[in-house]
């Protein structure tokens, strides 16, 4: 007979148990939003104080490990909208990145022990491992909803009011330290400006047989020898990234191919002149429908932003390629005659669909 799976009660806060058991030692916290509303939950013992961030809601029901881990999050608390979190526990093969990238996590229930094969450890010790805040036995569809109606907004996670007002974050950049060079001996060569980009993208463009430079966010590569570019994805507001614009526009008029995938895509629109805005809750999920317009060809895609390009301030040489089919926002640009595209989807998925894998194929084939 199969085990049960373990998970918290919601309910019983002092009936806990040595660890192992089914219950674990926890207490009453709240998450705090800066709009004054307020949601109940409880916290392990071992956490306390105060963590802030922009509270963001994602909607997967799988691709915890990847979504912690991904740059993009940085500087925000994540809330999951399905129910159970951490029930196939922590496989370090998924990760997207060298840690735990998000401020805080927010859930309603989660597994105390992950039932998968390959499993390393629980959720919940991964979390305390890196002093990871997490909330659990949150009416995450309640707090969803609220977020749906007033937008992503900042909060804190704290077992008593916060003491003082709740801001806005400064802007939190994630990037390499220095340039470092994979596969010396691929048959292109190609410069991946890294403003927080996830591990797959890498491991895409290496699966082409690509010599690829991962260079910090600033760093000016326009006089370096290459084939072509790849702007990442990564956290925060795109017009936050002056200095990656700044050289995306050297390189543009290099007239070399340019890819950008999330952030990379308003980067691209910034320096080819566009603006950008904020969407009000975001996409943050793993079944966004996009179509590309130019074949009327839907494809379900994983997404992880909160900004926009403004389709009407982009410069009559680009045109938008692909379309959300829910919000009609553009997922994707390009030059009408010079080798630049974006998406603002991730077609590397991890976690998600692979619809839209061959885009990395239609930009081996530029170079």
């Amino acid at each position: 007979m199969q085990k049960k799976l373990r998970v918290k009660d919601q309910l019983n806060v002092h009936g806990n148990r040595s660890t192992g058991s089914d219950f674990f030692k926890k207490k009453y916290a709240k998450l705090y939003l800066s709009d004054g509303a307020v949601f109940d939950g409880q916290v392990p013992e071992w956490q306390s104080g105060e963590y802030f961030g922009e509270v963001v809601f994602n909607t997967g029901m799988s691709g915890y490990v990847e979504s912690l881990t991904d740059p993009s999050y940085a500087n925000q608390i994540l809330v999951f909208t399905y129910p159970l979190i951490g029930n196939y526990g922590v496989q370090m093969n998924d990760v997207e990145s060298d840690k735990i990238q998000v401020s805080g996590v927010v859930v309603s229930q989660v597994a105390l022990i992950g039932s998968h094969s390959q499993s390393q450890q629980s959720l919940l010790d991964w979390l305390k491992s890196q002093s990871i805040p997490v909330l659990l036995g949150v009416d995450t569809r309640a707090l969803t909803k609220h977020l749906r109606s007033i937008g992503s907004i900042t909060g804190v996670i704290s077992e008593k009011p916060p003491v003082d007002r709740i801001l806005p974050l400064p802007p939190k950049f994630v990037t390499v330290p220095k340039p470092i060079t994979h596969n010396k001996r691929g048959v292109k060569r190609v410069i991946l400006v890294d403003c927080g980009s996830k591990d797959n993208i890498l491991q895409s463009l290496l699966a082409l047989n690509l010599e690829v430079t991962q260079v910090p966010r600033d760093y000016d590569y326009s006089s370096d020898s290459y084939d072509g570019v790849v702007l990442s994805n990564g956290p925060g507001n795109p017009t936050d990234y002056v200095d990656t614009i700044f050289i995306a526009k050297k390189a543009v008029k290099k007239g070399k191919p340019i890819f950008g995938i999330c952030l990379g895509t308003q980067i691209m629109a910034l320096a080819a002149g566009a603006d950008t805005y904020k969407l009000r809750f975001g996409h943050r999920g793993h079944n966004q429908p996009c179509m590309q317009l130019k074949t009327r060809k839907c494809y379900i895609t994983s997404q992880n932003h909160g900004y926009a390009i403004d389709e009407k301030t982009l410069p009559k040489d680009w045109e938008v390629s692909f379309r959300n089919l829910n919000d009609q926002s553009v997922e994707g640009i390009r030059h009408k005659t010079k080798p630049f595209f974006s998406v603002q989807f991730h077609p590397e998925a991890c976690p998600g669909p692979t619809d839209t894998q061959w885009l990395f194929k239609e930009f081996e084939a530029l170079l």
